[in-house]
Order: C-alpha cells, then sequence, then structure tokens
C-alpha cells in the first residue's frame, strides 16, 4: 500500500465507519498517547524496564499502526500529502546530511 493509498483509505473508513474525523486538537492528543504505548513496549523490550503481567501481550507493530493511523488522519485533516512530504523530507535530509553521518566518529569508529 502506498502513502496516497493509506491517506485514501482511513479517508474512506473514517467516513464509513468512525462517523467523522476527531478534531485536529483531539488527534495530536491521541497521537501522543499511541507514541507512549510505543515508547512503553520499547523501553520494556529493549530498555531496562520489565513489563508488566497484563502487557506481556502488546504487540509493537500495532501499536506502531495506530501512530502511523492517526499520524495519517492529522494530514489528511490539514491537507497534507504525505507521499510529498516524505520525499521533499528525503531531500532536505540529503542535502543536509549527505557529509555529516561519515565524518561523525560516533558513528564511524
Amino acid at each position: 500500500m502506498t502513502l496516497a493509498e493509506a491517506q485514501n483509505k482511513v479517508d474512506a473508513w473514517i467516513n464509513s465507519t468512525g462517523v467523522r474525523y476527531f478534531n485536529e486538537l483531539t488527534n495530536m492528543a491521541i497521537l501522543t498517547e499511541e507514541v507512549g504505548e510505543v515508547a512503553r513496549i520499547m523501553a520494556r523490550k529493549y530498555g531496562e524496564q520489565s513489563f508488566k503481567e497484563s502487557e506481556r501481550d502488546k504487540d509493537l507493530g500495532d501499536e506502531m499502526a495506530d501512530v502511523l493511523w492517526v499520524l495519517i488522519c492529522l494530514a489528511n485533516q490539514t491537507g497534507v500529502d504525505l507521499t510529498q512530504a516524505l520525499e521533499k523530507n528525503f531531500e532536505k535530509k540529503t542535502l543536509r546530511d549527505k557529509d555529516r553521518h561519515r565524518s561523525n566518529k560516533k558513528l564511524n569508529p
């Protein structure tokens, strides 16, 4: 699925099943919650915290998909074409960082 297809599919789902989009500020708060759920799993699976028994079955991929879902909602609501935005972001990072990471002694011991 492309980003454009994902944006269209989320929009169709919202308008048929979800009734309507939550407002942008509500979705921003939801995005923050979802990122927190990803952080919780990461801290327990890859960090030093341990899982509570009730958290053991959490699916990292599903939580990441929740983040992506809400981000797509926000893009749809604010008129952002995520394909164009990501392509532009790649160009920005390539111009800005083309030599930076190669010369970083922390990355290239």
